[in-house]
Formats: C-alpha cells, structure tokens, sequence
C-alpha cells in the first residue's frame, strides 16, 4: 500500500486487533485455571457481543466484527493444534500472549472492504485507501488481509478462489528425485548435472547483518538513533528474505517447466533444525517445498513424497540389498556388499526416492 497520512486508521485497527487478541488469550488462561477447560469458539463470540456494550471495550467497535471473529476462529484453531499435538505426543506451546506492537495484521471476509482493481485503490472500512497494484486478481476474492511488516510498511493480501488452473505446458515424461544436500547443493539428484545449488544469501551478508547489529546494540535506549538502526537491521533482513523468495520461485519453475514428476522426501523439521539450524534456515527448504507444490498444480506437475522412514540412503539402488552400516551421515561413500556396485550416498538416495516417489504415485493413481 502507498504512504499516506490515512493508514494511521489501519495501524490502529491492528493495534484493536491485537488487544482483542490478548484479551481472549487472557480469558481462556483464567478459564482453564477455574476449571480446566477451554472456552468454545461460539462461547467467545458471544462474550465478544457482551463486552462490546461496555465502555471499556468501546474500541472494539472501530474494528470489523468480521475481523474479531477471525481473530477468535485464530485463538479457536491454536488451541485445537495445540490439544491434537498434546495428544499425538509431539511437544508444542498454545497461544501466547503478542505485544500489540508486533501484532501485524487483521482478516475481512465478506464485508468491511470494496476494492476498485483498475485504479489499484481499496475501501476499508469506508476509507479510500491506494495500492500498488503489482498483479491481476484471478477468481472471486474471499478474504482481504491487511498487514504491517517490521518496517511499518502495508501490505495487502488476498485469499482467491479459482475455478482452474491454465496448463502452461506440454506434458511430457520425465521424472527425477531429489535428496536434500547441505553443503554446497540444496537439492542433490541422481544425475550430476541436474543438482541444484543454493546461493546462501545470508551468509554472504553475514558481515553486514554484524555491523548492523552492532551499531543496533550501541544506540541509547528508546533514541531515535536505535529506532533508525533498528529499521536499517530489518531492511537487510528483508532484502535477503526477497532474493530467497525469489530464486525459490524461480526454480519452482524451472522444475515444473521441465518434468512432469518431481520425487521428494518428507521433512523431518525438528530432525534438521537440531543438526544444520542456520543452514536450513538460510536454505528454506520448507518455503520451498510449497512454492514447487504451488507452481506445480499450474503446471500440472505432479509432486510426489516418500516417508521421512524410507531408509533412501541405506538401500542399493541396483539390487535393493539394505545396508544398515552406513546410518551414520560420516558415511559418504559405500561399496554394496551383495552386488558390488559402489555407491554416492547422497546420489544414491536421490535414485532410490525417485524410484520409491514413482511407485508411491502409480498407488495413487
């Protein structure tokens, strides 16, 4: 969105936004201490209803009651993740508490906003807002998401239904497989001249991303010479953000342009984050992982994905003998004891996931 005078209304229904968000956390937290259980979704709203009479409250009224209903369906759907995960045994935190701050957007559904796209200029709430209008919407718009980003930027998001997407390709039959390399390649395949590599944009600013962050720690408390650093740190953080989304977008296309399967294993978040945390971070493979999907379906593109269990590093790719001496990653190179066929590791498990994922995609079928 352009900067101007009016979007200090939009900060301030963040702002709203983000107390409603704290205080429902707030009554849940008593809630559960009373009686040891969670408030339900329709309950909330109608404590919503109530509370908005009282004069305390009398702000919630300048925000959209669709926007307050998100925010509780938010909460609502954390505290579900949280329950499910708590009983799947997998270790997680529910909702907490956000600085207003740093609360960054709300959600409009079906009302609160009128959009006019030729001229690139919005209603929200019935203010006349521009925008920067950097592609054509396709499909009937559902919601409209207005966020700030850290460096108080507008942002303008929209959630569209489609009806279908236009193929951009012929189909052809090539397939490949891929295993997630963390040296110098990000994606590593069976053949030699189909590996990706992966430009690590922040450590090529890690001296920049030092300075800023000094020069940050130096500044005096609450001056406006912190807050000017603080917003110079953001812009490389963001600068580097944008070239990894861009090259992920790139070669999302790439991929798709070319094949017609994509074989790929199952991420293991927590697994790779434990041994290689900066690097996957700097690698996103997960941010990835959901752009190819994205491109994929306009392309018609089928992405396939093997269990993070397959054991794709263990088993010869020529005679399918498992090998479980070679779990250790120190292991880069083994010699199969049955056919005698010396292996990669890496290329190795890239074979046997493209030859797994093809199997996986003729069961679907």
């Amino acid at each position: 969105m352009y900067s101007s005078s009016k979007n200090k209304k939009l900060f301030r229904l963040i702002n709203i936004a983000g107390l409603a968000y704290n205080h429902f956390i707030a009554l849940q937290k008593r809630y559960w201490k009373i009686y040891h259980k969670f408030i339900e979704k329709y309950s909330m709203c109608k404590h919503l209803t109530k509370i908005k009479k009282y004069k305390k409250f009398s702000y919630l009224n300048e925000l959209n009651a669709q926007a307050l209903q998100e925010i509780i369906n938010r909460i609502d759907l954390g505290y579900k993740r949280w329950w499910r995960d708590i009983k799947a045994g997998i270790k997680s935190s529910p909702p907490k508490f956000k600085k207003v701050s740093k609360y960054s957007s709300f959600t409009l559904s079906q009302s609160g906003w009128k959009i006019d796209e030729e001229n690139g200029v919005i209603w929200i709430q019935k203010k006349k807002y521009k925008y920067y209008n950097s592609r054509k919407i396709n499909g009937k718009i559902k919601t409209v998401t207005v966020k700030r980003d850290n460096l108080n930027n507008l942002w303008l998001y929209f959630v569209v239904k489609q009806d279908s997407f236009v193929s951009r390709k012929t189909f052809n039959r090539k397939i490949t497989g891929f295993d997630y390399g963390f040296k110098d390649k990000m994606l590593i395949s069976f053949d030699k001249t189909e590996d990706i590599c992966a430009p690590s944009f922040f450590r090529k600013n890690k001296a920049l991303f030092k300075e800023a962050a000094k020069k940050l720690d130096s500044k005096p408390f609450q001056s406006n010479n912190k807050e000017k650093a603080k917003i110079r740190l953001a812009k490389l953080h963001k600068k580097v953000l944008n070239q990894r989304k861009d090259y992920h977008w790139k070669l999302s296309h790439y991929l798709c342009s070319i094949y017609s399967l994509i074989c790929l294993e199952s991420l293991n978040q927590k697994f790779i984050f434990k041994k290689n945390g900066k690097k996957a971070t700097d690698y996103g493979f997960a941010t990835f992982v959901t752009k190819l999907i994205h491109v994929a379906i306009q392309n018609e593109t089928k992405v396939s994905f093997v269990d993070r269990f397959f054991p794709s590093s263990q088993l010869c790719s020529n005679c399918g003998y498992k090998n479980e001496k070679v779990k250790k990653l120190s292991v880069r190179r083994w010699t199969c004891p049955s056919c005698g066929v010396e292996h990669d590791r890496d290329r190795n498990a890239a074979l046997n996931i493209c030859s797994e994922g093809f199997k996986k995609y003729i069961e679907k079928r």
